[in-house]
């Protein structure tokens, strides 16, 4: 006789009495099997479970993941979630690596009223919002975060030794014009590109917090003027969202330098991620392509289709020599 068949029967099998305990722990009951959605950075199982009190979103924290960064993954998103930015948390629990959220229907970003440049200014707006809830957990025990996490990826042994000295020159070159100032960080979600956004067709909310920490006040705007913000206009709407005025010269020159910190953020993520792959030789190299190069290697469909691990290679690497590039071309 077959079993019968479990709405988890399409997790694997260590994840699926977490899943179920979960979903009883907020006191709902599943009326239909999961399907999976697609995760952010950490890999982490996200789908939809249909129940008695409609639709929820359940993600699934791999073990690999610290419990550490689960605890702080879960608290920036519930505090995100009381703020009214992030979707509702129903449930969660760290230890288990298990979060029940509501489940907002999507809508395509150029669908949202107003189009981009809605988009945008929205997205200011929520910025500051999250920037108003208490403070959030630290990433790197207080420290520079960026500087953490490259000394992090330095030692990952992805870069031959000695690499990553350049990167990190021109990082102290940027702190002495943007220091790393403990008093002056704030809740950031840092990491609010397009596939972090959901539009339910009235309004966006953001998602994914598993990069989540205390950080510097312009860099979630630095990211989205990279992402979507990308012309003049677009970025005027950026910090007048955010701030509530008209932008300054100096607004738009403080954005500059740490879209640069952005870049450096992101390629020693993405590197870093790498280095858990089999059998990976050390790179001996920080030639990569401009983000000129990646967008057009991506458009023309070179990039970004059947090995994810090239593409994230190329935007790592793109992105430490963007980040290198900029800063020689401030001097």
């Amino acid at each position: 006789m077959n079993p019968v068949p479990t709405p988890f029967d399409t997790l694997a099998p260590h994840w699926r009495a977490v899943a179920a305990d979960g979903l009883a722990a907020a006191d709902l009951a599943p009326s239909g099997p999961a399907r999976f959605l697609s995760g952010g950075v950490s890999g982490a199982p996200v789908c939809m479970v249909p129940t008695d009190q409609g639709r929820v979103l359940l993600r699934l924290e791999p073990e690999r993941i610290a419990l550490e960064h689960r605890a702080r993954n879960a608290a920036c998103m519930r505090a995100a979630a009381d703020a009214g930015v992030a979707p509702p948390v129903l449930y969660s629990d760290p230890v288990a690596g298990v979060t029940v959220m509501a489940f907002i229907e999507g809508r395509p970003l150029s669908e949202h009223p107003g189009g981009r440049a809605a988009v945008v200014r929205e997205l200011g707006g929520l910025v500051a919002q999250v920037q108003a809830v208490p403070p959030f957990p630290m990433l790197g025990g207080g420290e520079d975060v960026v500087a953490w996490l490259l000394r992090q990826l330095a030692a990952s042994g992805v870069f031959a030794p000695g690499l990553l000295d350049r990167p990190a020159e021109a990082l102290a070159r940027v702190r002495a014009v943007r220091p790393w100032d403990l008093a002056s960080l704030v809740p950031s979600h840092n990491d609010p590109n397009p596939r972090n956004l959901i539009s339910d067709g009235r309004r966006l909310w953001l998602i994914d917090w598993e990069l989540a920490c205390q950080n510097d006040p312009l860099f979630d705007l630095a990211i989205i003027s990279t992402d979507l913000a990308d012309t003049p206009a677009l970025r005027d709407g950026l910090i007048e969202g955010y701030f509530g005025r008209a932008p300054t010269e100096a607004d738009h020159a403080a954005l500059d330098v740490v879209r640069l910190l952005a870049r450096l953020f992101y390629g020693c993520i993405v590197m870093e991620s790498l280095a858990h792959g089999p059998g990976r030789a050390s790179e001996t190299s920080l030639a990569a392509l401009t983000p000129e190069g990646f967008g057009a290697e991506i458009a023309a469909g070179r990039l970004g289709g059947h090995i994810p691990a090239e593409t994230a290679r190329a935007f790592g690497l793109m992105s430490l020599r963007a980040f290198v590039d900029g800063v020689e071309a401030f001097s």
